[in-house]
């Protein structure tokens, strides 16, 4: 794939030279004929309103394009907002529910003090990533024998969903549930499968972690609340549920499978560039607007040089030989994209 880039690109690189090459020689052997030829200039002159109609035909159709074009893109950014919100919304909830889960009294005794004493600057993010040896703190809770039940890592599991930035060390007292989530944070859960390990500790391993995760430590008010948030994220799916670590497996296997996923999907969307081929049709109809039109009138309104004539014409000839030869790679890759 990177040496088809890479030939697609040269070929361009050389399709540009060219075009130049013929732009230049074509001033060169007009101007040549104007000076050795008689009445060279009346002639231009006759085939100036045919060379202005044509591009001003073309520029009008390029403009046409590009403005439905920019149409075409604000209305499926639109809709890609849309769905985004949803997305987000539903983002929220699960972190409404790993806020309640984090605050409560699910844990062993002495975890969160032990967690927010020793551990107050680890993430689970950097215990992910501690091969890259940017935390010390890291490599010492990794070698550290835990005396809680291996629930730990599902401590920081949980606060990793509380996060709006990968930098951030400490969760404030209010959490932060922004319009749209940053693209930075997306990535981390995305990379670290954020809530995979909870998916996997209640789906398949609970029953060695019963006496570590209390669920029944959890307020009745709070239990309901859950639920309620569960419903509002797929009713479908939660809608018969029960307060166990079957809901729990179903809610975060769904935050892991599905919401995040679309999550960042969705945000590469909004993030998408303009393509390379609107940009490339913008320069096609800048230079016949200014070279095949403009240039053109101003020549035969202010008696200009015949030089500048010949100029414009050299330039939008070239113009669209490069187009013509190139126009196939920009649309292949704009397909391709």
């Amino acid at each position: 794939m990177k040496n088809k880039s890479f030939l697609k690109d040269l070929y361009s690189i050389i399709a540009f030279v060219i075009s130049g090459a013929l732009c230049a020689g074509l001033i060169f052997l007009l101007y040549d004929k104007y000076q050795n030829t008689l009445g060279f200039e009346e002639n231009l002159k006759k085939l100036t309103s045919i060379y202005i109609g044509i591009s001003g035909f073309l520029s009008a159709i390029l403009m046409v394009f590009l403005a439905a074009s920019a149409m075409r893109q604000k209305s499926y950014k639109a809709k890609i907002i849309h769905k985004i919100s949803k997305t987000t919304q539903k983002m929220h909830n699960f972190r409404n529910i790993a806020e309640i889960l984090f605050n409560s009294n699910i844990w062993l005794p002495g975890l969160k003090e032990y967690m927010d004493k020793d551990y107050a600057d680890l993430t689970y993010f950097d215990v992910k990533e501690f091969y890259k040896g940017k935390s010390k703190l890291a490599i010492e809770f990794l070698q550290e024998t835990h005396h809680f039940g291996e629930t730990e890592n599902l401590y920081l599991e949980l606060k990793s969903l509380l996060m709006t930035n990968p930098k951030e060390k400490h969760i404030p007292e209010t959490i932060n549930y922004p319009i749209f989530y940053d693209n930075d944070i997306i990535e981390k859960w995305v990379e670290h499968k954020s809530g995979s390990g909870l998916w996997y500790v209640f789906g398949y391993k609970f029953g060695n972690y019963k006496e570590a995760l209390n669920l029944e430590a959890v307020f009745e008010r709070h239990r309901e609340k859950i639920l309620t948030l569960a419903n509002t994220i797929n009713h479908e799916m939660f809608e018969d549920s029960s307060f166990n670590e079957v809901f729990f497996s179903k809610l975060w296997e769904h935050l892991t499978k599905d919401v995040i996923p679309k999550l960042s999907q969705f945000q590469n969307h909004i993030d998408r560039k303009t393509p390379r081929l609107i940009y490339y049709l913008y320069i096609v109809f800048l230079l016949l607007t200014v070279f095949g039109v403009l240039l053109p009138l101003t020549y035969l309104m202010l008696s200009f040089s015949v030089l500048a004539i010949i100029v414009g014409f050299s330039i939008v000839i070239s113009t669209i030989f490069y187009v013509a030869i190139t126009f196939h790679i920009f649309l292949s890759k704009e397909v391709n994209r």
